[in-house]
């Protein structure tokens, strides 16, 4: 696990622009935190860093439970908390969003149990100040191994 302090908002920009620029398609991102911890602020950089337009604001799809935003490859946003099983979860066809043609940003992950795709990087934000956080990297899979080491030293 790789850790990156988050001391300022442009860190958490930079981090996610990072993201964003190196994002594949079929790609996964889980992002974990307590309420208030940056998880669609991090969304909104990396959204950024895929080239979507400034002019569009990427907000939480906590009651819409997906967004969709187009840039050089599709963000698929996803927001598992107000759901409530995993069965839940496979009947709305959000696994068919996991590998497809876009980078998946998952918000709440644990609700995916089962579901939990093996490949992604995993990031756990903890607020460590009034405006920092510090954002814990988790690589699953090869792929993602790879990357991790890059993006902690882009940013």
């Amino acid at each position: 696990m790789h850790s990156i302090e988050l001391s300022t908002l442009q860190r958490t920009e930079s981090l996610g622009t990072v993201l964003g620029k190196i994002a594949e398609p079929g790609d996964i991102i889980t992002l974990a935190g307590t309420l208030g911890a940056g998880k669609t602020a991090l969304t909104q950089y990396i959204g950024r860093g895929l080239g979507i337009d400034p002019r569009i604001y990427i907000t939480s799809p906590t009651f819409s439970l997906l967004h969709e935003y187009q840039g050089r490859i599709p963000l698929y946003h996803m927001d598992l908390y107000r759901l409530g099983s995993e069965e839940e979860i496979e009947s709305l066809g959000f696994p068919e969003y996991f590998y497809g043609h876009g980078l998946t940003v998952i918000e709440w992950p644990e609700r995916l149990g089962s579901l939990m795709p093996a490949e992604r990087l995993h990031i756990e934000l903890v607020i460590s100040g009034e405006i920092s956080r510090t954002a814990h990297l988790s690589a699953h899979g090869e792929l993602w191994q790879k990357k991790v080491a890059d993006i902690v030293s882009m940013v």
